[in-house]
């Protein structure tokens, strides 16, 4: 089965690395990779990426046959997606244990950061009887 897990994270926490000690930031990285290769390594990855920030989101919608391009995500959003993974693993057990896993990424000092990361089946297109 495959999973989406996203990384979600606060208006005010997605900006806060870029204060970060310079040795922080190398350590965050160098986990991100050295999980990505052990996701790669099981067979588990299927894709995965960082996202820019908010403001250079853009909501698109269909107005007759123009795309219709406003600002977004909303202001008023509390919370916003920084990343995300799809993987293939054989139970929902192990997606969660893997989204654990990301949300164990070090933050200043090397605690933990305990980012929260929506776990989600790929549903695929419905069903249409012929």
């Amino acid at each position: 089965m495959r999973y989406m897990l996203m990384m979600h994270v606060g208006h005010d926490d997605g900006r806060e690395v870029l204060q970060w000690a310079p040795q922080d930031v190398k350590n965050m990285i160098e986990f991100q990779h050295a999980f990505d290769r052990e996701l790669e390594e099981n067979g588990e990855m299927v894709f995965n990426a960082g996202l820019s920030w908010p403001d250079q989101a853009r909501i698109v919608r269909y107005d007759g046959g123009a795309p219709a391009v406003t600002d977004g995500p909303f202001p008023e959003g509390k919370e916003f997606l920084i990343g995300f993974w799809v993987v293939e693993c054989d139970s929902e057990e192990r997606a969660y244990a893997i989204a654990a896993r990301a949300s164990s990424s070090p933050g200043p000092g090397g605690a933990p950061m305990g980012v929260p990361i929506e776990v989600r089946p790929l549903a695929g297109p419905p069903q249409v009887d012929a």
